[in-house]
């Protein structure tokens, strides 16, 4: 076993770093990034995880000099970026190669374009082939290649620049289970023989057990702008051990405050997850800003029952996270907007890396598909309010319609266009699911049906 080999020798540095984007038609900007400051030390591997809309990948490339901050700085190597990171190489999730190239010109790619005369690409190319495993393909075509082997030459690419910090973008994400095991092994293997091309790691991930597998830090990012939330130091000696106690409690621990977006980051990590607060649906009468800017998870209807009826037929309707996103291999990126749905929805409660179902949740897990409706437009009205304030203003309209883009404008206010048509999908999802509208795809335009019961003995018609 080793220990981590990290040093006072700060390599990357980012710096009260903000990022905004234009909103259409000058409605002002949305933020990705807000007053983010990280560093990365020599000797160690950092981990960035966060939600959707944590700005990862976004921060990984202002890293890298491909986009600029709005605000704030980053020092590479003691000097300030001001154009394209020539100390940092990336791997990415897709593989990103030439299909016309062979998979040593492929390799050569950046060592050309620094202008490397032909012997001396042919023989860092040939070494870089060798370490990732891959001698004997050097003439191959990417098509003759599997996924994994592709990715291999995606490492080759930047091992063969010896960066000083390798960025690595989900990288194991386009890969099957076992092939990407095999290969986040290897990586690891390579780091802890001290053989590794490059003084650091950063990368960025869905995945809470690949994290902490390995990294020697996990840097939590909260969501809506990007920000730090604090960090988790991986206090275990390497290769760290899966199997081990401290090794469940921090898997536990992340998943705890991921689950819970206002839990505090303490990175104080006790042999069980430390208590944290329950994540309870907050009644919509206390949130003071438009509805239309409180985001709505993702998810289908769909998701959300599957889900349920997991959980409702484990012992008294609990799961453990950790356990249920093993057994059912989803990324915590598409567990995660499933677990707000249902909780938003008051079909269960999160803490401590738990999962329960309230009553109300057994009940829509087991019921029959009628039943089911009914009580998905009872919650919906309950704790949703954007939805609430369409089906009121379908009311105002004598005919009951309105044309989508109307809606799509509002959400427009809050989010990127594309964003903007995201959650106007997924209300319009669960808005019919639950019987309060329906949505005429051709015409692009809602109305209520003719009646529809929203709950509680209220009925809404078009003539109401």
């Amino acid at each position: 076993m080793t220990t981590k080999r990290v040093t006072n020798d700060v390599l990357l540095a980012v710096e009260q770093v903000s990022k905004s984007f234009p909103l259409p038609e000058g409605k002002g900007e949305f933020t990705v990034l807000q007053n983010v400051h990280l560093t990365v030390p020599a000797g160690e591997v950092v981990a960035l995880l966060g939600r959707s809309g944590s700005g990862k990948s976004t921060l990984l490339r202002i890293m890298a000099g491909l986009i600029p901050p709005s605000q704030g700085q980053v020092i590479s190597n003691g000097k300030r970026l001001q154009s394209t990171n020539n100390d940092v190489a990336m791997v990415f999730q897709s593989f990103a190669l030439l299909p016309w190239l062979t998979v040593q010109e492929n390799v050569e790619l950046g060592l050309d374009a620094r202008g490397v005369g032909r012997e001396e690409r042919r023989q860092q190319a040939l070494k870089a082939i060798d370490i990732v495993g891959l001698d004997g393909f050097e003439s191959a075509y990417p098509k003759e290649l599997s996924g994994g082997m592709r990715q291999r030459v995606g490492f080759a690419r930047a091992f063969v620049l010896k960066p000083l910090v390798l960025f690595m973008d989900e990288p194991f994400s386009a890969l099957d289970v076992l092939t990407a095991e095999n290969l986040r092994g290897e990586i690891d293997d390579l780091w802890n023989a001290g053989t590794f091309p490059a003084r650091s790691i950063l990368i960025v991930t869905h995945n809470i057990e690949e994290a902490v597998f390995l990294a020697d830090r996990v840097i939590i990012l909260g969501a809506n702008p990007g920000h730090v939330r604090g960090e988790v130091v991986v206090d275990l000696p390497r290769p760290h051990d899966r199997n081990s106690d401290r090794f469940k409690s921090l898997v536990d621990y992340i998943y705890t405050v991921m689950t819970n977006p206002e839990a505090e980051v303490t990175g104080q990590v006790a042999a069980v997850a430390p208590q944290s607060p329950v994540l309870e649906p907050q009644p919509h009468e206390s949130i003071s800003r438009s509805p239309y800017a409180n985001p709505l998870p993702h998810v289908r209807v769909g998701g959300i029952s599957g889900l349920l009826e997991l959980i409702v037929d484990q012992p008294e309707g609990t799961d453990d996270i950790p356990r249920l996103a093993e057994r059912i291999q989803l990324p915590v990126d598409n567990l995660l907007p499933i677990l707000d749905a249902i909780v938003l929805l008051g079909f269960a409660e999160v803490t401590q890396g738990d999962v329960k179902l309230t009553e109300i949740g057994k009940d829509f897990a087991t019921t029959t598909i009628l039943r089911s409706k009914d009580l998905f437009r009872q919650q919906v009205m309950r704790h949703v309010p954007v939805l609430v304030c369409i089906v009121q203003t379908l009311r105002e309209k004598k005919n009951g319609s309105m044309r989508a883009d109307f809606f799509i404008d509002l959400f427009d206010e809050y989010y990127p266009h594309a964003e903007a048509e995201r959650q106007f999908a997924t209300a319009v999802d669960w808005g019919r699911y639950a019987e309060l509208f329906e949505y005429d795809a051709d015409e692009e335009r809602l109305y209520l049906p003719e009646p529809v019961e929203v709950g509680s003995g209220e009925r809404l018609s078009s003539s109401s």
